[in-house]
């Protein structure tokens, strides 16, 4: 038991204090070039207008915009395992000052690479920097920069708010789902105790690990986790409903990093039990589906209904739908639209179905 407390609780990231955000992701760098090819046009209009414009002063204003803009963005990515533990107004300076450091370098750069192509490299004049175009260059990175940092920081800034408040949102979600068979399973323990010590210890065990994982942090698990949670759930079932309870599990070799909200999957098999199960005089099967479907998690739980008209046993229970509205809620707050949750009733089988990208985005 001991040995995996460690492990429910999870690893907080620094992200929510975050500067900037990522400069460094494809989605990123696409805007980055699209921003900084605009800003060059602007400059070339500015500086020659627009009947003197032509494709080399375009060019050659771009080629310096761009590599600005590129390589102060990896500097940034490098710098932003710092800049999130410095006060914002030293990770603003750093952040600055490394802008301007680039533009500096690379001007100084751009000046001696054109020195070269036009001969003051061999007349011995490679040293001989224009100033005023220099001061031009800082004075227009200084402008610029000092514009698109503050709208990055104040991006971050509100992501990192909405990333607040969609945890509190999913802690709100998650301490919603409590498990019914509390009672049920302590006197399953009480009735196995004299007879059965053994089985009651791992009962015991089982509802640790459950309840452990329902007051633990809402945050997202491997999901071979979160199946073997389920396990210890079905066994506890079991073990109050005997051979009425039969369960089949078809699961796809599963990648170890493959993850799942935490305590997603219990709830759904406690409804499939609570509705599907138990109403039944006879029982069922539950059938537990997960599958890796072109870059997609396919989770299928089937269970068998009541049918209209047909014989519920005593104590049947009229399905509610908390349970499905909260699983739903949570898998829209990690993975947004590109996550599903259905249902559908077809020859006295529930299905639950639950689909969602294998990277979250």
């Amino acid at each position: 038991m001991s040995d995996n407390q460690n492990n429910d609780t999870p690893a907080h990231s620094s992200l929510a204090n975050d500067f900037l955000p990522d400069l460094c992701t494809t989605q990123s760098i696409f805007l980055l070039v699209l921003v900084a090819e605009l800003l060059a046009l602007l400059l070339a209009l500015t500086s020659v207008g627009l009947q003197h414009l032509n494709w080399d002063i375009l060019a050659l204003i771009s080629f310096q915009v761009q590599w600005i803009a590129l390589v102060s963005a990896a500097l940034l990515c490098k710098l932003r395992p710092y800049l999130r533990r410095w006060s914002p107004v030293r990770a603003g300076a750093a952040a600055y000052a490394s802008v301007l450091l680039v533009a500096l370098v690379l001007s100084v750069l751009g000046q001696w690479v054109l020195g070269m192509f036009e001969g003051r490299v061999a007349q011995g004049r490679w040293l001989n920097i224009d100033g005023w175009l220099l001061a031009s260059n800082l004075c227009a990175a200084a402008i610029l920069a000092g514009i698109v940092l503050r709208y990055l920081y104040l991006q971050q800034q509100l992501r990192n708010q909405q990333q607040a408040e969609l945890q509190a949102r999913i802690q709100a979600l998650q301490s919603r789902i409590r498990p019914h068979f509390l009672f049920n399973s302590m006197n399953s323990i009480a009735s196995l105790i004299a007879t059965e010590p053994e089985t009651a210890e791992r009962v015991v065990e089982d509802l640790s690990e459950l309840f452990r994982a329902s007051l633990a942090e809402p945050t997202l698990i491997p999901l071979k986790r979160e199946l073997t949670l389920c396990r210890h759930y079905l066994e506890i079932e079991k073990l109050r409903l005997g051979e009425r309870l039969q369960v089949e599990w078809q699961i796809d070799k599963l990648p170890e990093d493959l993850q799942i909200p935490g305590l997603l999957l219990q709830p759904l098999l406690e409804n499939a039990v609570f509705h599907g199960i138990e109403p039944l005089p006879k029982g069922g099967r539950i059938v537990i589906e997960v599958r890796i479907r072109e870059k997609q998690v396919v989770i299928r739980i089937a269970n068998p209904v009541v049918l209209v008209g047909q014989q519920a046993a005593p104590g049947g229970r009229q399905s509610n739908r908390m349970a499905r509205q909260n699983i739903r809620h949570r898998l829209m707050a990690h993975y947004g639209p590109n996550a599903r949750l259905s249902t559908m009733i077809d020859s006295g089988t529930f299905t639950t179905l639950i689909t969602y990208p294998l990277d979250k985005q």
